[in-house]
Order: structure tokens, then C-alpha cells, then sequence
């Protein structure tokens, strides 16, 4: 285990802590797993009582990763075990994140993932450009369905430039 991860456990441990001594009432501590992959800096596995952990952008922005992300997920985990199935960002999560954790509510991060996006390839319609993902561009050259433009409403085609 690399010392950011280290550091990640013990901040989980930290973070149960608080909400144990706020809630007067023991939690355990989640398994903390760095499998995460994709833009996606964590997730909260709520029947699992887990969490999963980017590696990367773990190791790309240390400590603000560390400080913001891993309450962000024991917070969601604290409010599944409180208030059973509730909206992932609802009042019963931002009430953790700031009274609990003194942190704001935030739902999405704000780190650089130009190293962790996958390859997209570009699509025009007839407004604009458009990059879908490798997922969606081989559901598209399969003809299992296709995509359309949110504002002008027609089909996607694959444009001539390479993809990115």
C-alpha cells in the first residue's frame, strides 16, 4: 500500500470516528479499495459497506483528493446507514458532509482527468461537433442505436478527423 493510500485509510478512519462520536453510535470501518477506474474519483458501494478509490487521480492530487473525496464517500455510506435508501446527494448526505465533516457539499470534483479520460472519437451533426466514447462509438458502428444531437435533434455521423 502506497502512503497516499495509507493516508486515505486513516482519513476513512477518521471520518467514521467523527460520525461515530456526532451520531453517538458506532460505525465500522468500510473496506477501502483502490479499483476505481475512469473520471470517477470514488464510489460509495452501500450494501458492500466500501468504498473504491481512483489510484490515479489519488496520486495526481494527494491530499485535496484525500481531504474531499473520501468524506464525500463515508458520508454517503453514513447516510445509507441512517436513512436507509435516500437520494445520493440529498439533505440527509449535505447534512453529513457539513455538520459532521465541516466540509461543503459538494457532489462532483473538480481534479484534471485528461490523464484518466479514455479515447473518444468525433461526431458532427448538424450544429456542432461531438466526442462520444469508445463504448458509444462501437454501439454506433454495430448499428445498435444511434445518437442525436440534444439541441438540434439529428443523428450523430462520425466525422473524417482521427479519433482523439
Amino acid at each position: 500500500m502506497t502512503p497516499l493510500q495509507q493516508a486515505s485509510v486513516a482519513k476513512a478512519q477518521q471520518c467514521i470516528q467523527q460520525a461515530s462520536t456526532f451520531f453517538n453510535r458506532p460505525f465500522s470501518l468500510p473496506a477501502i479499495n483502490f479499483t476505481q477506474r475512469g473520471k470517477i474519483a470514488g464510489t460509495a458501494r452501500l450494501q458492500g459497506w466500501e468504498v473504491r478509490i481512483n489510484p490515479i487521480l489519488l496520486e495526481e492530487n494527494e491530499y485535496t483528493f484525500i481531504n474531499e473525496v473520501i468524506p464525500h464517500e463515508i458520508a454517503h455510506l453514513i447516510a445509507f446507514r441512517l436513512h436507509g435508501r435516500v437520494r445520493p446527494h440529498g439533505k440527509e448526505w449535505q447534512g453529513i458532509m457539513n455538520q459532521v465533516f465541516n466540509l461543503p457539499a459538494r457532489t462532483t470534483h473538480r481534479f484534471n482527468i485528461e490523464s484518466v479520460k479514455g479515447q473518444t472519437f468525433p461526431y458532427r451533426c448538424k450544429c456542432s461537433q461531438h466526442e462520444l466514447t469508445v463504448r458509444r462509438h462501437n454501439r454506433v458502428q454495430r448499428k445498435e442505436t444511434q445518437y442525436l444531437c440534444k439541441a438540434c435533434q439529428s443523428p450523430l455521423k462520425l466525422s473524417k478527423r482521427q479519433a482523439s
